[in-house]
């Protein structure tokens, strides 16, 4: 296999998952680590992917990746977020869910959960609930965001507003190693501390990548939520933050 091929391929392991791992391409293209160590050296001088310890991440930056693409990344553990997440959730409850490809895959997930009401401005959970005909569905209204089906603005909030939810289930684009959840959008903020302030129970879901990712605007803290839902371990200083705050960490295994 040529240079440029083995890269392309690099490229798209570490659009789905997120990561690429020295060791691991090295066994799976049957070439040496130093061959590898320079593949990921060249793609990030080209800027498609940022180096750390054992391997490279997808860069950060001001700009998200595409939903389409965010879809395929980390699939098998958000999947197993997904589920245990779900085991969280009794019957006969009120719930926000977010946006983001792993409130979708937690849709999927409560789609035979009974008497459920679920308000939420992401238009793609919204269309997978549908097919449960035991869970009312509230749209928050708003304005598209079309990359990702996401609806923002006042009249998001204004919607949250007129409720009291059991559950806020909720992803984020980064994780500062402080413990703060950073996003994209700031639009995406206000509309979130509201669904913090009308919940309940607080519960993050978001997978080790986030960790990797700069994100430039603050939506809140891990200790503004009662559950944490992830992959991997935490770095242990993270991890100490956590048990000090009172949050609960529960790592989902794919």
């Amino acid at each position: 296999m040529s240079q440029s091929f083995r890269q392309l391929e690099i490229l798209e392991i570490a659009r789905r998952d997120g990561k690429v791992g020295v060791d691991d391409l090295a066994a799976r293209f049957g070439v040496t680590l130093q061959t590898i160590r320079r593949d990921l050296s060249e793609l990030s001088e080209a800027g498609q992917l940022d180096r750390v310890h054992g391997g490279a991440v997808l860069p950060s930056g001001t700009i998200n990746i595409a939903h389409a693409e965010r879809r395929t990344l980390n699939a098998s553990a958000k999947a197993a977020m997904a589920r245990a997440c779900a085991g969280m959730i009794p019957d006969d409850c009120a719930l926000f869910i977010g946006l983001g490809t792993t409130a979708e895959a937690l849709a999927r997930q409560i789609l035979h959960h009974r008497n459920l009401l679920v308000v939420t401005n992401n238009t793609h959970v919204a269309g997978i609930l549908s097919a449960n005909s035991d869970c009312t569905v509230v749209l928050t209204g708003g304005t598209l965001r079309r990359s990702d089906g996401g609806l923002l603005g006042l009249h998001a909030a204004h919607t949250a507003r007129q409720f009291r939810f059991d559950m806020a289930l909720m992803g984020c684009s980064a994780l500062d190693p402080s413990g703060d959840l950073m996003d994209f959008d700031m639009s995406e903020v206000g509309l979130a501390q509201v669904i913090l302030r009308q919940a309940r129970r607080r519960v993050l879901l978001a997978d080790g990548s986030k960790l990797t990712r700069n994100a430039p605007a603050r939506i809140a803290c891990l200790y503004d939520f009662d559950t944490f839902v992830t992959d991997a371990p935490l770095p242990p200083e993270l991890a100490g933050k956590c048990r000090d705050w009172g949050t609960e960490v529960m790592i989902a295994s794919a």
